[in-house]
């Protein structure tokens, strides 16, 4: 990253001269720089290219909650960003610094002091991220071995557990979506195994499991007499948390009455349980997960957009099985060894099985998976898992040809479905003009969730757009 002409700089700013100006000025400094008036075609230049930097004004169409620095950090977490303000607030400066804003800058701003800010936030971020190609890939595939706990090795593993390494260490909050059964609480639980608060106690909450009525209760706990049945004091789940990692589990599920005191209480660090008047200290990393897209949700009205964004400051999406290629052998094996270990078998699959294996799109992801490794294992009475033992759900695959462009019927089952996937996006983009956020709506996944199919099958969503 060295050379400035490669270094592409995105800028945002709604008055004309200040673009402008600010766009020739760093061209001649030797950067590629892609001008914007607003924070929504911000948004879509860095969904649809690539940059080494964001420059933005605040006070701008599409920006006035902050929502281009709270999806660049949720989004694209390793692209440094310059504030730059002609109308500073301290609420604003503050934000800015919990996000992990590059730097903030206030308007008029010399442009020697503006370059020294680009090219110091360019140089951290190389020296964050610069490696030769051989420490690169010797670095990723070390990383399955420095987290054993989330198994895989597939490009969209390693780049989860890229961003894992980066923030084990870091108190962010974390925000993990993803299909069920994907292993969400499992990465959970590894980044707080990482972390500088490893031996304190990862306290799971479960949303699903507590009746709204006692939610509070559950939560901050309550004093003898608060209600009935309160016979004695009780600890929160909250409280346990304290110095560890509290892991909210489908906090999708979570009422729209207890998120507004949730909220509250992550603000503040502290609470007061119910029945008591003094409120409680709490210091603790705030880890959820749910299978909801929570910016639907919030576009909706049933989750607060001020508890999304204070969640998820980082948002790692958990890829679903079937894309995950040979990782689903690398678990079915992993599972099969444990229970090996524990029952004293030498297990092993045929490979018709494996086959099986590989092709079965497994709605399910993981947790189906193991319920597959582990019911096959106690139907057999051999050492090896043939294809016979595997739930017939696996064994009736669908026959489905796939076309090569002669039109010609050719190929796997595979090839089949990564044609039909192909011909859908396309199909979707051009029915949208390449406008990401309705064809992502339309496609009922999030937008980063439609990015990555994007990147999967080398497609530009600018491509489309007229």
């Amino acid at each position: 990253m060295n050379n400035k002409q490669n270094q592409k700089i995105l800028i945002a700013d709604d008055e004309p001269l200040y673009l402008k100006t600010t766009g020739q000025l760093l061209r001649k400094a030797g950067f590629d720089c892609v001008c914007v008036s607003s924070a929504g075609a911000a948004i879509a230049k860095l969904e649809s290219d690539r940059f080494d930097l964001i420059l933005s004004d605040l006070n701008m169409p599409g920006n006035l909650k902050l929502e281009l620095l709270h999806q660049g950090r949720t989004n694209w977490p390793h692209i440094p960003l310059i504030v730059v303000t002609g109308v500073p607030s301290m609420p604003s400066a503050i934000e800015s610094i919990r996000l992990g804003i590059t730097d903030y800058l206030l308007k008029p701003v010399k442009f020697e002091d503006l370059l020294t800010s680009v090219n110091r936030a360019l140089e951290t971020q190389s020296k964050v991220f610069k490696r030769s190609e051989m420490e690169s890939d010797i670095e990723r595939s070390d990383l399955s071995a420095r987290f054993p706990e989330v198994v895989g090795s597939s490009p969209p593993i390693l780049e989860i557990l890229d961003i894992v390494d980066r923030i084990a260490e870091t108190d962010v909050n974390v925000l993990i979506t993803g299909e069920s059964g994907t292993g969400k609480e499992v990465v959970a639980h590894t980044i707080h195994q990482h972390s500088l608060r490893r031996t304190e106690k990862f306290q799971v909450i479960d949303c699903t499991a507590i009746p709204e009525s006692l939610f509070e209760s559950v939560l901050f706990g309550h004093a003898k007499g608060a209600f009935t049945g309160a016979v004695s004091d009780q600890e929160g789940l909250l409280k346990q948390a304290d110095q560890g990692t509290a892991f909210f589990d489908e906090i999708g599920e979570l009422p729209a009455a207890s998120q507004s005191k949730l909220l509250r209480a992550i603000q503040e660090s502290r609470f007061t349980p119910v029945g008591k008047n003094k409120s409680l200290q709490i210091d603790s990393r705030f880890i959820c997960a749910t299978n909801r897209d929570l910016e639907a949700e919030v576009g909706a009205g049933r989750f607060r957009g001020d508890l999304y964004y204070r969640l998820g400051v980082i948002h790692i999406e958990l890829p679903p099985l079937r894309e995950r290629g040979e990782d689903t052998v690398l678990l079915a094996e992993h599972f099969l060894k444990k229970i090996g270990d524990k029952t004293g078998r030498k297990l092993n699959f045929s490979p018709e099985t494996l086959d099986c294996l590989r092709e079965y799109s497994w709605p399910g992801n993981i947790r189906e998976l193991k319920n597959v490794v582990e019911r096959s294992v106690a139907l057999t009475r051999s050492e090896t898992i043939e294809k016979n033992e595997l739930p017939e759900s696996l064994l009736k695959l669908p026959s489905v040809p796939s076309h090569d462009s002669s039109g010609t019927i050719d190929g796997s089952r595979n090839e089949a479905i990564e044609n039909a996937e192909y011909e859908y996006l396309t199909a979707l983009l051009e029915k949208h003009d390449g406008n990401i956020s309705q064809a992502a709506q339309q496609a009922g996944v999030s937008r980063q969730g439609l990015h990555k199919l994007l990147n999967k099958h080398n497609i530009s969503a600018a491509d489309f757009r007229s």
